[in-house]
């Protein structure tokens, strides 16, 4: 009887010391942004945060947190992201906060098209299809902006954002990447919105960053010769997604299509960029590789082999593709 008394009253020590920790700092109600990285799993998890925490003076004990995070089902890793959390909550607030990230991750790759990015960031933001085409349909009036303006990076992304906010966020960051090659660009006489149409054409067609000089010096040379670019991802721009991807391989019939995109039939560029291009495109379209090759193709190791001749690009595929 007496061994039941004391371990009840153990008990209820126990719970009285946990509420004791669990309690807020007299704290000043201060916000304190706390990110989960994307891809470490030694700053994950609940324990690393809770230290994290208390070293910013938001919980007291990370003793008592962890007890009553456990109840709230936060046992192992956190999703990452940021969360806000204010001085002076108590333990049961901050636990209830960190079950969702108010921001969330999104990585936007080099190359997709404005209905890619917006997959990628509905998926994140739980999009419904209007916010979809809302954000597909926005600046798709402005000719400068309509494609290749959205720059791919990894952002931060508050969950809370409209379509609206995403595309003036991923906007801003590519004006303010831009800005950099802005003397360069001044300097060569290029028009940024010619280079960017360049630099989305590298982007599809480059094997990877180190050829993507080369690939930019053959679109130059065509240009300059007056040669059609011939070029298979504007057509895949202009076809779009008939149920195989945005990007699937382009067939015979394809190069028939009467749209301004299909250098196939049109020379010069198309009326914008196909696709957003990363800043390596960007730096091939002002620094290319001088080469007197017209004529590429990727082997079937991703070599970029060149010709300055058609006779001679018909040799590569002989050589290299069959």
């Amino acid at each position: 009887m007496k061994r039941g008394i004391i371990f009840g009253s153990l008990a209820v020590m126990a719970v009285g010391f946990i509420f004791l920790w669990s309690g807020p700092f007299s704290g000043s109600g201060e916000t304190v942004r706390f990110v989960v990285p994307l891809g470490d799993t030694d700053k994950n998890t609940v324990s690393y945060g809770a230290r994290l925490l208390q070293d910013k003076g938001v919980i007291k004990s990370v003793w008592a947190f962890r007890i009553i995070s456990s109840f709230y089902g936060l046992n192992g890793e956190l999703q990452p992201g940021a969360y806000v959390f204010i001085r002076g909550w108590n333990n049961f607030m901050v636990a209830a906060s960190l079950k969702s990230p108010e921001e969330v991750w999104v990585v936007i790759p080099e190359g997709v098209r404005k209905e890619e990015i917006a997959d990628i960031v509905g998926k994140k933001l739980s999009w419904s299809e209007a916010e979809r085409q809302q954000f597909v349909d926005y600046d798709s009036f402005k000719s400068d902006y309509f494609e290749g303006a959205y720059f791919p990076d990894t952002y931060l992304i508050p969950v809370k954002d409209t379509p609206t906010d995403v595309a003036l966020r991923l906007k801003a960051r590519f004006n303010n990447e831009l800005t950099k090659y802005s003397s360069e660009l001044t300097k060569q006489n290029i028009k940024w919105t010619t280079a960017l149409k360049i630099a989305s054409i590298v982007q599809r067609e480059a094997a990877g960053k180190s050829d993507m000089p080369l690939i930019a010096g053959i679109i130059w040379n065509r240009l300059l010769q007056n040669m059609k670019l011939d070029i298979d991802a504007t057509l895949q721009y202009a076809r779009g997604d008939k149920g195989n991807g945005w990007w699937a391989p382009i067939r015979v019939e394809d190069k028939s299509l009467d749209s301004p995109y299909n250098t196939y039939l049109y020379a010069g560029l198309p009326p914008h960029p196909i696709d957003n291009p990363g800043i390596d495109a960007l730096g091939a379209v002002l620094n290319p590789q001088k080469t007197n090759c017209l004529y590429y193709l990727h082997d079937n190791d991703g070599v970029t082999r060149c010709s300055p001749t058609y006779e001679g690009h018909l040799a590569n595929i002989q050589k290299y593709l069959r």
